[in-house]
């Protein structure tokens, strides 16, 4: 290997090691929300994970009975899902450098690509359920059976926590935010959003955030 090629693949792990720090950082702030002491409640994030495999699969189709069209930017947005419970299972006390430490160097390990979207779920879900614990290497081959690396799934992370936010902030946990909107889940009008708006800028996050509270509220005042 070249010392081109060493500085490149270093400065791709670095970039990578970032994100993986600012994604473990979003979901402790998100946690948070929800509960100062998340951490010591124990929550049971597995069978979240799990679950959200069962939605994902019900996204892809499955039923060979009859027609059915994979639904791609929803299976993606279940693997994000899947993701903030999966990070949210690695707080075991450490610093979120140690965490990100262990998520890059299991990446670059990582399980060999080929499994189907089906099969990747399955294997996900099969393990988290024998072992109570977050498996890297089966998420990350769920990952790439979708169509996704790194820098994708770090940009649909950063949509879905904003959206979480906004969940939170309009009355998710008392029960009185209005998931569907027109017809579609808030999921669906994100993915929209995201399509408008330049994931690249500095002020993505409050750009989105932003469009998602212009179209709520346009929601709200047409609710009876």
């Amino acid at each position: 290997m070249s010392a081109l090629t060493t500085i490149g693949v270093d400065l791709v792990m670095s970039h990578r090691l970032q994100q993986f720090k600012a994604m473990l950082q979003l979901q402790d702030s998100m946690n948070t929300k929800v509960h100062p002491q998340w951490i010591q409640q124990r929550y049971a994030y597995y069978r979240a994970l799990w679950l959200e495999c069962g939605e994902l699969v019900e996204h892809y189709g499955y039923k060979w009975w009859k027609k059915q069209t994979p639904d791609m930017q929803q299976v993606q947005l279940e693997v994000v899902d899947i993701w903030h419970f999966g990070l949210s299972m690695l707080f075991d006390g450490r610093a979120v450098d140690e965490i990100a430490a262990t998520l890059d160097a299991e990446l670059q390990q990582g399980e060999v690509a080929g499994l189907g979207v089906l099969d990747a779920a399955e294997a996900l879900a099969e393990v988290t359920l024998a072992t109570r614990k977050f498996s890297i290497a089966k998420f990350w081959s769920l990952l790439q059976a979708a169509g996704m690396d790194a820098d994708a799934l770090y940009r649909s992370y950063v949509g879905k926590n904003v959206l979480n936010f906004f969940r939170q902030d309009n009355g998710y946990k008392e029960g009185s935010y209005i998931k569907q909107w027109q017809g579609r889940e808030d999921n669906e009008h994100l993915v929209e959003l995201t399509k408008q708006l330049d994931t690249g800028s500095d002020d993505y996050a409050q750009d989105l955030y932003a469009a998602l509270t212009e179209r709520y509220q346009a929601v709200r005042a047409a609710a009876p």
